[in-house]
């Protein structure tokens, strides 16, 4: 399961807002080869793929492909704003290794 920081939720549902997507679309979470730790995550506001498995935190829906949930499961999606904020950050138990900028891990 992914969970979602209120912090978070608050920033996606204004981006869906802002971008006129409504809620009827969600935020997808991928897990790609590359970044300088071996995988990165990706987000983006898109229609959940049939096989996805989708998490719903009240107005937000979270889809995830079923390959990169095993890289994900207990992950927390926070957002950290601010002067020195990154903006979404993934805090993964599942990681053993994150390069500087948070964007890719290693397991």
């Amino acid at each position: 399961m992914i969970q979602v920081s209120d912090s978070a939720k608050k920033q996606i549902l204004h981006l869906l807002e802002s971008e006129g997507n409504g809620t009827s679309r969600c935020i997808r979470v991928t897990v790609t080869s590359g970044g300088c730790s071996g995988l990165s995550y990706k987000l983006e506001f898109a229609d959940p793929a049939p096989d996805d498995k989708v998490f719903e935190h009240g107005e937000i829906k979270v889809a995830v492909d079923k390959k990169s949930l095993l890289y994900l499961i207990g992950t927390t999606l926070d957002y950290s704003g601010g002067l020195n904020g990154k903006g979404f950050v993934f805090n993964n138990p599942n990681a053993k290794r994150t390069c500087g900028c948070g964007e890719s891990f290693a397991v």
